[in-house]
């Protein structure tokens, strides 16, 4: 009876632990996925305090809204202190017309001052911050902010969403940059910034072309046409020169 009753015990929690492993979030483990939604300001601040506590090594946000000003900029430096003093990375995209509003440009340079990465682009689709490449906030609806937010855990998921990231920050531009990088830049579609950038990064032609939405062939016409802006008879000459008149910053 009593061997009986050890192997009954033993069935029982082999079930249990199955059930927990496939009868929630499709056979993924909860650890290593799983999706909150937030409603309600005070939820989303509450999380978003939480997410600046915990963060490890990077957090990276874009925003395709203007920022409050007053008290939330001078919240969000030195959160941005913090998180530097604390060893971590800090990056942000945001949208290039915002740089004509006075208070925010000075709070993207005093940004820059604290040694986060700051980069502006034409069209940033989302808001979306991501901390450690393990959690990631985004809103449900990105037409509407009070439709409340979504938290992403685990990296099996996080990733897509960083690969997002890295694709609209490798298609922005460095806050900053100089003159001679703009005018050179000027000479260059957007797609062949993209490209170099991506290149430049270690990105394979596939990962580069599949990015971009073009095809190797196309890529490869692209490139060319960016080594004859340069000058260079090489990718790798290409990308030094890229990198010395600031292109890659």
């Amino acid at each position: 009876m009593r061997e009986r009753q050890e192997r009954t015990a033993l069935t029982f929690a082999a079930v249990e632990e199955l059930t927990r492993r496939y009868l929630r979030g499709g056979g993924a483990v909860p650890s290593e996925v799983e999706v909150e939604v937030l409603t309600g300001r005070s939820r989303i601040q509450q999380t978003l305090e939480g997410i600046s506590d915990t963060v490890h090594t990077e957090i990276a946000s874009m925003h395709p809204g203007a920022l409050p000003t007053g008290d939330f900029l001078a919240a969000g430096l030195d959160r941005d202190r913090r998180l530097i003093e604390g060893g971590a990375r800090v990056r942000a995209i945001y949208q290039q017309r915002f740089l004509s509003v006075p208070a925010l440009a000075e709070y993207f340079h005093r940004q820059i001052e604290l040694g986060v990465e700051v980069r502006l682009a034409a069209v940033v689709p989302l808001n979306m911050i991501l901390s450690d490449r393990r959690l990631a906030l985004l809103p449900i609806d990105p037409e509407d902010v009070d439709a409340g937010a979504i938290l992403a855990r685990g990296s099996a998921l996080v990733r897509s969403y960083t690969a997002l990231y890295d694709y609209c920050w490798h298609t922005s531009a460095v806050l900053g940059r100089t003159e001679d990088y703009q005018h050179g830049a000027d000479r260059l579609t957007d797609q062949q910034q993209a490209a170099i950038r991506m290149l430049a990064a270690g990105m394979k032609d596939e990962k580069i072309a599949r990015s971009l939405g073009i095809s190797l062939r196309t890529l490869s016409r692209l490139l060319s046409e960016v080594m004859q802006e340069l000058g260079a008879s090489s990718r790798f000459e290409a990308g030094v020169r890229a990198a010395k008149l600031g292109w890659l910053d």
